[in-house]
């Protein structure tokens, strides 16, 4: 027993310095800048970062610089990812989580290929199981990976006014299930109630789902009305792209998004 206790010991304080130097290396990190070369591949790549007050940019650069040292990037279908694609996509990834307090814990690898990729998923009705192949731009897992086409994350990047944004969808569902399942509910910040969300976004997805289906037009993607964890990602897309948009059109669900993000994107036009 006494040979067992000291190894235990022994585990419990290499497991505990592992995680402090973990953690300092994160705090290095999160204070580090990006050098002017990196600057400037991420102002050309992601013109929207350019809107962002300068009091934030710091606190970007350093989130980039700690999703870079925790994120390995995988090429699929012969494609070599470069730095600026790298960089493209933390700079995206990380203007979602800017300001507040969230961070992709479990997120440890981001599968990027070329172009739209095809998708094989299991649909389960009963004992009957149905695969469907489909062809995908983006895709996320809960605790990873995030899979993404380039050809769509540079373009959704390039253009910052269209509501359309790959990478902000797909990590708009890495902050969803944070909160344990991906369902259109994040961790809410403090300053939030559920039952506010709740009430909020439960009533803007209905009258988006009935919009939807009447064939009218809407300021959030169409897309939303496949169910409430859509229907978060898509109004995520439109906060950061068209905020003045959403705010004009759907006033509660940007002025929750405001609180959950701390940030006020309609200010910065």
């Amino acid at each position: 027993m006494t040979v067992f206790l000291i190894l235990l010991l022994i585990s419990a304080g290499a497991f505990a310095a592992w995680y402090w130097s973990r953690q300092q290396r994160r705090a290095s990190l999160l204070e580090t800048p990006l050098s002017d070369h990196q600057r400037a591949i991420v102002a050309e790549q992601v013109p929207l970062t350019r809107k962002l007050p300068s009091e934030l940019r710091g606190k970007l650069e350093g989130k980039i610089n700690a999703f870079l040292n925790q994120i390995e990037f995988i090429g699929c279908n012969g494609l070599d990812v470069t730095e600026e694609m790298r960089l493209s996509i933390a700079a995206q990834a990380c203007f979602l989580v800017v300001n507040s307090d969230a961070w992709y814990e479990h997120l440890r690898t981001i599968l990027v290929y070329p172009g739209a990729f095809k998708s094989r998923h299991a649909e389960h009705n009963g004992y009957v199981v149905t695969e469907r192949e489909t062809v995908r731009t983006g895709e996320s897992w809960a605790r990873g990976p995030v899979v993404l086409s380039w050809a769509h994350t540079r373009q959704g990047a390039m253009d910052d006014g269209d509501g359309h944004n790959v990478v902000f969808h797909e990590f708009a569902h890495q902050i969803d299930d944070l909160s344990g399942r991906t369902d259109g509910v994040p961790n809410l910040d403090r300053t939030q109630s559920f039952a506010d969300w709740e009430r909020t976004f439960v009533t803007a997805y209905e009258s988006h789902v009935q919009n939807v289906q009447a064939g009218r037009k809407t300021v959030l993607d169409a897309y939303g009305a496949e169910g409430p964890e859509e229907f978060f990602a898509v109004a995520v897309e439109a906060f950061f792209e068209k905020p003045g948009a959403l705010e004009q059109k759907e006033p509660a669900v940007y002025a929750q998004l405001v609180l959950l993000f701390r940030l006020d994107p309609s200010a910065w036009e």
